[in-house]
């Protein structure tokens, strides 16, 4: 049964598409895009000789790319004239860092929001500038402003009302709620200047950040794409004494066992030169989890979909806060 395997195998070895028939392109094409990973695959594929049908598929997923890449650094160029006359420390996150940094891992890439790290203490200048720059609250419901504002790792998301663009305010890479506490403070302290006045984590720290998100904070929807932001950090940043910074990086924000099995994974279907690790388990459903698609890219593996589910509001609170905020949001 064809699975999202088709993908994973075609990032990590894209001469293996060479032999493709139309049902294989079919499978791997759709699967692509409902991964948010047509980009990144057309840029793999870029110069191998490929049917025209397909050329032409890919040339459209890297025009789209490239536009996303301009709008996204657009945005942040719109933030940082909206936060410069603060100047506070302002971290740029995911897609957003790896475009700006110049970095494999956002060649292709699909850029959604615009991710900031701010400290926590400068959350009341940060909102208020952006505020006044034009963005505007996309959450005005009082019971989930407050809910962001006390338990979340985020302010409520904002949106600008003129460019339609949206922003995300972090202080911290994990919900206040989670199990896991990141040191948000280590986080700032060790970022990367970029050349735009903005900054970036440092590459371990972007890494842990990667793996908190697919396995700490979230059902694993859409993972593919984090496990692949994580092969091409890896790639692109591994040197001697790489892997022992960071896992003690990934200690010290209390990441260490997420860090390791988001490794193993990335391993396991991207073929990312780790060091040696034996196979834990329970990796299978993680695997099964993140390649759970069908040849036309639509879901499948409905049940342990459900428990990934589960499983992502049991990380994120403790029972009877999960039981109060299902029941507020069930009743709403």
């Amino acid at each position: 049964m064809t699975d999202a395997r088709v993908l994973t195998r075609a990032l990590a070895d894209p001469q293996s598409v060479l032999a493709f028939d139309a049902a294989d392109w079919t499978a791997l094409l759709t699967i692509a895009k409902a991964e948010r990973l047509a980009g990144s695959l057309a840029y793999r594929l870029d110069g191998l000789a490929l049917p025209l049908e397909v050329q032409r598929v890919l040339a459209g997923a890297r025009a789209n790319a490239e536009a996303g890449r301009t709008h996204a650094l657009w945005e942040a160029e719109m933030a940082w004239r909206a936060l410069a006359p603060l100047a506070v420390p302002v971290v740029l996150l995911k897609g957003s860092a790896f475009v700006a940094a110049g970095l494999d891992a956002g060649r292709g890439r699909l850029i959604g929001d615009l991710d900031i790290l701010v400290q926590r203490h400068d959350l009341a200048a940060v909102e208020s500038a952006l505020l006044a720059a034009g963005w505007e609250w996309v959450k005005p419901d009082p019971y989930d402003d407050a809910y962001y504002r006390r338990w979340m790792h985020e302010l409520p998301p904002l949106i600008h009302r003129e460019r339609d663009r949206m922003i995300d305010v972090h202080h911290t890479i994990l919900p206040l709620t989670a199990r896991p506490i990141p040191d948000a403070g280590a986080l700032l302290s060790a970022r990367v200047a970029l050349n735009d006045g903005f900054s970036m984590l440092a590459p371990e720290d972007m890494i842990v950040h990667a793996a908190a998100h697919l396995l700490a904070d979230g059902d694993l929807a859409g993972g593919l794409r984090n496990l692949w932001d994580i092969d091409r950090l890896v790639r692109e940043f591994d040197d001697d004494g790489f892997h022992e910074r960071l896992q003690t990086r990934a200690m010290l924000h209390g990441l260490d066992r997420e860090t390791r099995r988001a490794l193993r994974l990335s391993a396991a279907l991207f073929d990312t030169p780790i060091p040696q690790s034996d196979v834990r388990f329970g990796d299978r459903f993680y695997r099964a989890r993140l390649t759970a698609r069908d040849g036309w890219g639509g879901e499948t593996r409905p049940w342990l979909r459900l428990m990934f589910y589960v499983r992502s509001h049991w990380l994120r609170m403790p029972p009877l806060m999960l039981a109060r905020h299902l029941w507020v949001k069930w009743r709403r």
